[in-house]
């Protein structure tokens, strides 16, 4: 072959493996099946639920069905011959004949039916409820308008807590965001729960004397280890707050 004709044919091949290189599809490992143990954390209905899984289970086995035992054949005893005496001497009497002896029947064992072995596997599932958070203002009686309200919540900055299902540990930590909505439009959302004069960072300053309807929202969101892997909490929850604040106005005075 030439050497050009060679060149050309080395080419070709080394176009049609570039080709399928990057063509071809990689295929991702296979989820792992529970076979050890899956655990999962999740938000649901308001509820932090907890799962574990061990085990996916045998296949169900099935009893040997016993063998049939053949019933033995009855065996002939051959008839004696008669022997007859000398003459002069009366005949003897014809000796009986022995009866065949006939075995018992063997009664063959009733068969059991098959039976299932139930899969090996382990369960398990709680729930638990995060704590509702309380509001607090300051001062709390007769608040002025066009002076600084202060208010708070007393839910904690970090919800901890350790369960144990199936002999397996799960440690979650959860943490809250705040949104307010002080009842005359204004609305202020914040990781900090705020506080009390004249630390407090959750401050409102109304215009209008009135009676105000104050919400506030919190939303829990965090994540679980187990096995000293981290992982999110799928979804969040949301629970909320209210009550209803009254601004007065201040009587003026004028002095000389």
């Amino acid at each position: 072959m030439a050497a050009g004709s060679i060149l050309r044919h080395m080419k070709l091949k080394i176009i049609t493996l570039i080709a399928a290189l990057t063509t071809a599809t990689i295929t991702p490992l296979a989820a792992a099946d529970c076979e050890i143990t899956c655990v999962d954390v999740y938000t649901q209905d308001g509820q932090l639920i907890f799962e574990a899984r061990k085990g996916s289970g045998p296949k169900a086995s099935v009893a040997v069905k016993p063998k049939t035992i053949a019933k033995p054949k009855a065996k002939v005893v051959a008839k004696p011959k008669v022997v007859l005496k000398p003459p002069l001497i009366s005949k003897p009497k014809g000796i009986a004949k022995p009866k065949m002896a006939v075995p018992k029947k063997k009664i063959a064992p009733k068969k059991i039916a098959p039976v299932a072995v139930a899969a090996t596997s382990l369960s398990d599932r709680i729930s638990k409820s995060l704590p509702t958070a309380g509001i607090s203002y300051q001062p709390n009686f007769q608040p002025l308008i066009n002076v600084p309200v202060y208010f708070w919540s007393d839910v904690p900055t970090l919800f901890r807590s350790k369960v144990d299902l199936i002999g397996e540990s799960i440690d979650v930590a959860m943490r809250p965001s705040f949104t307010w909505s002080f009842g005359d439009g204004s609305f202020a959302t914040t990781t900090d729960p705020g506080g009390p004069y004249p630390d407090g960072r959750i401050t409102h300053v109304y215009s209008n004397p009135g009676t105000y309807p104050v919400v506030l929202i919190t939303t829990w969101g965090g994540s679980f280890t187990h096995n000293s892997i981290e992982r999110a909490i799928t979804g969040q929850i949301k629970k909320s707050s209210a009550l209803s604040i009254t601004l007065v106005a201040a009587s003026n005075r004028f002095m000389n």
